[in-house]
């Protein structure tokens, strides 16, 4: 329950990441509140996570890969915070519930964790989903919509390198580099990108910003050391509430009906997918349990 608990205080923390990301980009150049996320994460994460307090927290035996792991949430980010100018945030979030998705779609290959037919049928049907929720080609969505798209697949493959990386480095080696790639890697865009903000509000919504990244990602930590990803998974889904609220709340926004079907049917084959995953581990865990 504690773990429960803290997943959906992380996807909390995301859905206020996401407000604060889509508020500043009306006044302020999206890299720049890309910048403010990683810059505030990195700060939080080093009061957490450093090498006085975690020795040998920077050493990593995939080096290359947690590099290509880092740089790949931030395409993720930064296509995100462009397209969050242009959609709502329950838009931006049904698209990238298809992220698990792609997991499934790509662990085969490159995990060598094949999809069978009732994966792969699920896989499809969410898929249809997302097509219903950007509609190409009907004049339904923004053509920003393509951004998020292209950032899901950024996440996706992130997400994978995530696992990867499960079994070489420990969790608060990896948080570091994300924070330190970011900051790093938009750094220099600085002197053609930076707005100084005008109002005290701006200061606090950029404060925010940089806060609940890195503040999510922690809790995302805590919580999958108390539980198991198949048992927590599912209330990743409960993010839809939040972005919802939030987007009536803070822009007075609504989503049509087709952003409702279309989400509906990306969790449902989501969450399809988590069951048939737990399917799938409980002859293992039997056989497990009668070998001992």
């Amino acid at each position: 329950m504690i773990a429960i608990g803290l997943i959906c205080a992380a996807v909390l923390c995301f859905s206020l990441l996401d407000t604060s990301a889509k508020w500043l980009g009306q006044s302020m150049n999206p890299l720049q509140v890309v910048f403010v996320r990683y810059a505030g994460s990195m700060v939080l994460v080093f009061l957490l996570i450093n090498p006085w307090t975690h020795p040998g927290v920077l050493r990593t035996k995939k080096p290359g890969l947690q590099w290509i792991r880092s740089f790949l949430l931030l395409g993720s980010t930064a296509l995100n915070f462009v397209a969050l100018r242009y959609l709502q945030l329950a838009e931006t979030i049904s698209i990238m519930f298809a992220g698990p998705l792609l997991v499934a779609l790509a662990s085969g290959p490159l995990l060598g964790e094949w999809a069978g037919p009732r994966r792969l049928a699920a896989i499809g049907v969410g898929f249809i989903g997302v097509l219903v929720v950007t509609r190409p080609g009907f004049g339904g969505m923004h053509p920003a919509a393509l951004l998020t798209v292209v950032g899901c697949f950024f996440y996706a493959f992130y997400s994978l390198s995530t696992r990867m990386l499960a079994g070489h480095d420990s969790s608060e080696t990896t948080m570091v580099y994300s924070g330190a790639a970011g900051t790093l890697a938009t750094l220099p865009l600085l002197p053609w990108i930076w707005e100084t903000p005008q109002t005290p509000l701006t200061w606090v919504v950029m404060f925010v910003a940089g806060a609940m990244g890195g503040f999510g990602h922690w809790l995302l930590i805590l919580a999958h050391r108390l539980a198991p990803a198949t048992v927590l998974a599912p209330f990743i889904y409960s993010q839809i509430v939040w972005m919802l609220l939030l987007g009536w709340l803070v822009f007075g926004q609504l989503p049509d009906r087709w952003t409702f079907i279309g989400a509906g049917i990306v969790i449902a084959s989501g969450l399809y997918l988590l069951y048939r995953e737990r399917v799938r581990h409980v002859p293992e865990e039997s056989s497990s349990a009668r070998l001992d």
